[in-house]
């Protein structure tokens, strides 16, 4: 996967604004954003549901990471992030981490590649790739998917961030055979450039590996 080009040192920024707002910019991008709790904390809920090994791609502000290691079911969740300084910003806010979470610092298209065949119950995903262009390139989610259920154990799931469109995720749907979508309504920010409305519907999308 040597071709995959990301930025290795972007400008990352984490700002807190009025009351609990909180913000996560890289390359001046919004990255992640307080709002979306309970949104990750549902798609938490759901990928526990599937087991107990677990596999996070992009930290962030921590929040699923913390949620998925703190359930009682999980025996072990590794959360994979590309940039060292999201890693120092989240140990800084969050000292004392559930004994069941590990953060590696790693680029997730090269981990994937290596790790165990049927190995896990389930991958949140979540990664912010630097360029964003990177969502658009068929070759690459061709190439790295076959990847990312083949590290699925039957029956395992891969849940990607929630989308506020009630369209399936291009990059994973060929993919799977089985797919449960469950909506929820959301309520961002007014400085929120990422989701066309303040509030409305988002979908959480689980992608299920059947065989």
């Amino acid at each position: 996967m040597n071709e995959i080009q990301q930025i290795e040192n972007p400008e990352i920024k984490l700002i807190e604004g009025d009351g609990d707002e909180v913000t996560l910019l890289i390359e001046d991008g919004q990255a992640m954003q307080g709002w979306e709790t309970a949104l990750m904390w549902e798609s938490a809920d759901i990928l526990c549901k599937y087991g107990s090994q677990f596999l996070e791609v992009g930290l962030g502000l921590g929040i699923s990471a913390l949620r998925i290691a703190s359930n009682p079911a999980t025996r072990h969740h590794t959360v994979i992030e590309k940039f060292p300084q999201v890693i120092e910003l989240f140990r800084e806010r969050n000292p004392s981490p559930p004994p069941a979470l590990e953060i590696v610092h790693a680029d997730f298209f090269e981990y994937i590649q290596e790790i165990e065949p049927e190995s896990l119950d389930g991958i949140f995903f979540d990664p912010y790739l630097v360029p964003v262009t990177l969502w658009d390139d068929e070759g690459l989610w061709a190439g790295v998917m076959p990847a990312v259920t083949r590290a699925l154990r039957q029956g395992g799931v891969f849940i990607p961030c929630f989308s506020t469109r009630p369209v399936l995720r291009w990059q994973f749907v060929h993919h799977f055979d089985r797919i449960v979508v469950e909506r929820r309504s959301y309520a961002s920010y007014a400085t929120t450039d990422y989701v066309k409305n303040d509030t409305g519907d988002a979908y959480i999308q689980c992608f299920v590996r059947t065989r």
